[in-house]
């Protein structure tokens, strides 16, 4: 009788064991962030943030952003038009914010962008104060001393530079804008070398949407090997993945990193959102910021909130851009979230503006969505 007490002890004690095991491992689970996930494979988990969640103004942003991420982006206040709006004057405030609540927090800042075609205050591309035209040499001028002041600013202090932004169109030509039309293709070259000089040990970056079209992945595997080839300094390529419920191809998706990691870059995936909203006509299914569509009702279905079907298809797509990079995770370097909450994604007003958007990992109060856990399950 005994010997059957202690066996039926034994047996008690050590069932008491596995489930304090089992509770320990799911609290863990729950535990375990974006940032932990991602990092045990070498990956930061990045965010784009705005001046407002830097600056403690917006309730909730700071302890969701240290928590769960390990680096920084800024959506725009390193923008040319907010940081350079007069030649020769710049405005540095929000910017030095940023990095500095980066330095603060233990996160690596990325810079984002030193040379794009958008969101230029308007003297960058207008003909000189003492007449005449925009020449080549002046428009490189301009372009050089705003990435050397830029960069020398934060040298040592930023992790990796976004140095030139959507340079190339979907079907692999080179975007008609002010730098290629007046400087010329070099533009790119200029920009890189540039960047270098005034800091060496920063990485730097090409950075476009719609990277899984096949002329554009071709053209940017021939831009790469060609720059690389002229001396340029490329870390890797970002892949802004500003993805929808049903684009890009999720083969073609795979194929990019693979041909841009054979590249011997690293593959950054550094805009990632999703849009389950509907499309309007002739949507181009990429980023351009120009798109502009006129607000219909039936063009904003959720405006109280993501039905059962919409909330599935979010979360399938999520898992399955997760799948991919997961099996990929030695060709990543970083995949960044282009916003904190659905609240201030850009999605809420592009390409229509007005819609109630829920294209991120956290909800208009920053909370959590299910879908977060999810990936993080995945990921361990």
């Amino acid at each position: 009788m005994r010997k059957l007490f202690i066996t039926a002890c034994m047996s008690l004690i050590a069932l008491a064991a596995c489930n304090n095991n089992k509770n320990q491992s799911q609290e863990q689970n729950q535990n375990t962030t974006l940032k932990d996930a991602l990092g045990k494979y070498g990956i930061l988990a990045g965010v784009a943030v705005n001046v407002d969640e830097v600056a403690g103004r917006t309730p909730k942003a700071q302890d969701v952003i240290t928590a769960n991420f390990s680096s920084i982006v800024a959506e725009n206040c390193m923008k040319h038009e907010s940081i350079e709006p007069e030649e020769g004057k710049f405005v540095f405030d929000d910017a030095d914010s940023l990095v500095a609540f980066g330095e603060k927090n233990g996160m690596k800042v990325i810079g984002h962008c030193l040379v794009w075609h958008n969101q230029c205050a308007p003297w960058l591309f207008e003909k000189p104060k003492e007449g005449g035209k925009l020449t080549r040499d002046i428009l490189i001028e301009r372009m050089k001393n705003h990435i050397t002041t830029m960069v020398k600013r934060y040298k040592g202090r930023i992790h990796g530079w976004d140095v030139v932004n959507e340079a190339i169109e979907d079907d692999g030509s080179f975007r008609q804008t002010p730098f290629y039309q007046i400087i010329g293709p070099d533009f790119i070259e200029i920009a890189l070398k540039t960047a270098h000089e005034a800091d060496p040990d920063a990485e730097l970056y090409l950075n476009d949407f719609s990277m899984s079209k096949p002329e554009k992945r071709a053209k940017y595997v021939e831009l790469i090997n060609d720059l690389k080839a002229k001396g340029c300094r490329i870390d890797a390529i970002g892949m802004q993945s500003h993805n929808g419920d049903d684009y890009p191809e999720l083969d073609e998706y795979e194929k990019s990193i693979d041909e841009f990691a054979k590249c011997g870059v690293k593959v950054m995936m550094t805009e990632l959102d999703l849009n389950i909203l509907p499309k309007p006509e002739k949507f181009g299914e990429g980023a351009n910021v120009v798109e502009d569509y006129s607000y219909r009702e039936e063009m904003d279905p959720y405006k109280n909130g993501l039905d059962e079907k919409g909330e599935q298809l979010f979360e399938q797509r999520y898992l399955d851009f997760f799948n991919i990079y997961l099996k990929h995770k030695d060709q990543i370097s970083r995949i960044t979230l282009w916003g904190v909450s659905d609240k201030t994604s850009w999605l809420n007003d592009w390409p229509i503006k007005g819609r109630t958007a829920y294209a991120l990992l956290f909800d208009r109060d920053y909370n959590p969505k299910p879908v977060l856990q999810k990936i993080v399950d995945l990921l361990k």
